[in-house]
């Protein structure tokens, strides 16, 4: 048998070529293997950084984790010892010489270097999308609220304006916060939306939160838009406060009270005492129009709306509460008017208690007079609608001689009213009983005619022509008027008799 052939000559160690296959094991591929022809070996370094890759990519803005990049440098830093140790003693396939391998290393060793490279470029990039998705977002929050109440829309308004901010602060070299400043002239563009359409009292709450935003996003980073609200709000105030006041309609005192207190220098504050009045004059000549009693009330409550005016000016303070106090005067001067309106128009009660107020409060006016006989009239006419057809006058006297008399236990107040207006009371007889309800319906009847009684009584003169009487007793609640309608002709003496009925013991 032939002998076996000798064993291979033993590889003499060699440093240069162990550190030029650890270098080459370094890139994540293997190669170092590789050229030793360990194949299995090389085939797991593939597979190591194929996993990494897979983990990695796409790149995304929080990167890998940080334990996946230890586990990977520490299987590099493996192959590479590993592969150390076995080229210390290993021919290696190519290169032939250990220099040209540690040269092909160090070349190779820019693969994972500069994957780093890439792929914080790549992370960077991923960061820049995902900021300017949130960009996006609050973009669309502030489309979402266009054309809707502010109110609803209130909450997407203070998401998207946190969004801005957050971009500005933790990310301002970004793309998105580059934006960010263009965003804002849209933004609050979009959220004073109703200003420009001209609803000046929708435009209020919008224009009011727009001048909380420097809070949130600082007066700097803002610039000129930190006092784009303010002239538009004044504006708003006093468009939709002129327009509360036209209408009669409620909250228009807070809302110049808001625009004298906040903007207190502005065009639109000086205009509030002229427009108030310039309402006031208004109303004031409605008084002598054709419903003089709507003017009157109108009157009543501007004077209590333009006193809640609050003014923090010495000056325009003055001049508004002037305005009220006109408002309040021409009011109680129109109560007259008012008066005889309502008698006019037959509402008699409400004609009687306007002009004894009137009476009551305006103790020096020149009409006073002139009212008291409305306010009588009116009393008679409330019972004997015939009676107002003609208006009382301050005429007095006559030529013929009525006699009135009380045959009643009780004081009785008689009202007249026809050529002469008036009323006089008459006290309570005391020797005077009630009469049954059906006594002044039997033959014979002859009240205020017995001679043994002392009855009270007055005696006036009145002209020719239809007098109404109206008897009004004071035996308290229950007690229902008499009415006498006279006609006075000359020659005659007349006389009234005023006498109590009761019905069934009441």
């Amino acid at each position: 048998m032939p002998s076996a052939p000798p064993p291979a000559p033993p590889v003499p160690p060699d440093g240069l070529r162990a550190a030029a296959v650890a270098l080459l094991n370094l890139s994540g591929l293997g190669l170092g293997y590789a050229l030793m022809r360990r194949w299995g070996l090389m085939v797991a370094c593939w597979l190591v950084t194929g996993v990494l890759l897979l983990v990695a990519l796409p790149a995304d803005p929080d990167g890998v984790s940080s334990g996946v990049v230890v586990g990977y440098l520490v299987v590099l830093v493996l192959a590479a010892v590993h592969g150390a140790v076995a080229g210390l003693r290993t021919r290696l396939v190519w290169p032939t010489g250990a220099p040209v391998a540690i040269a092909l290393g160090l070349v190779l060793l820019a693969v994972p270097a500069g994957g780093v490279v890439l792929y914080d470029m790549a992370r960077d990039e991923a960061t820049e999308q995902m900021l300017l998705d949130r960009l996006d977002q609050a973009d669309r929050l502030v489309r979402a609220g266009e054309g809707r109440p502010f109110a609803a829309a209130e909450n997407g308004y203070r998401q998207a304006l946190r969004a801005y901010r957050d971009l500005r602060a933790d990310h301002p070299d970004s793309r998105a916060a580059g934006k960010v400043p263009d965003r804002l002239k849209t933004y609050y563009t979009a959220v004073g939306a109703a200003y420009g359409q001209k609803d000046y009292c929708g435009a209020i709450p919008e224009l009011t939160y727009l001048r909380t935003v420097p809070a949130t996003i600082g007066k700097k980073e803002l610039g000129t838009l930190a006092e784009w609200p303010d002239d538009r709000l004044a504006t708003s105030l006093y468009e939709c406060g002129s327009q509360g006041l036209a209408t009669n309609a409620t909250g228009w005192p807070e809302l110049f009270g808001d625009l004298l207190n906040d903007f207190p220098d502005s065009a639109q504050a000086a205009k509030v005492a002229p427009a108030i009045g310039a309402v006031v004059d208004k109303a004031a000549n409605a008084v002598r129009g054709s419903d003089p009693c709507a003017a009157v009330e109108r009157l009543r409550t501007l004077g209590t709306q333009v006193d809640g005016v609050r003014s923090g000016q010495a000056g325009t303070a003055e001049a508004i509460a002037q305005q009220a106090g006109r408002a309040t005067k021409s009011a109680n001067a129109g109560v007259y008017a008012c008066g005889v309106d309502q008698y006019k128009d037959g509402d008699f009660d409400e004609a009687a208690q306007t002009m004894n107020k009137f009476v009551a409060d305006n103790k020096s006016d020149k009409r006073r007079a002139l009212a008291g006989k409305y306010a009588i009239a009116a009393e008679v006419a409330g019972e004997v609608p015939a009676a107002g057809k003609r208006l009382p006058t301050l005429a007095s006297g006559g030529s013929i001689s009525v006699t009135i008399k009380n045959d009643s236990p009780h004081a009785v107040t008689v009202y007249y009213t026809g050529p002469v207006t008036g009323s006089l009371t008459l006290g309570a007889c005391g020797s005077c009983t009630t009469y049954s309800l059906l006594e002044p319906s039997l033959i014979g009847f002859k009240p205020c005619q017995n001679s043994a009684r002392h009855y009270p009584q007055r005696t006036i003169r009145l002209p020719v022509g239809t007098t109404y009487f109206l008897h009004k007793s004071d035996a308290g609640a229950g007690t229902t008027p008499a009415s006498d309608t006279v006609k006075l002709r000359s020659g005659y003496i007349y006389t009234e008799c005023a006498y109590t009925t009761k019905a069934f013991g009441f």
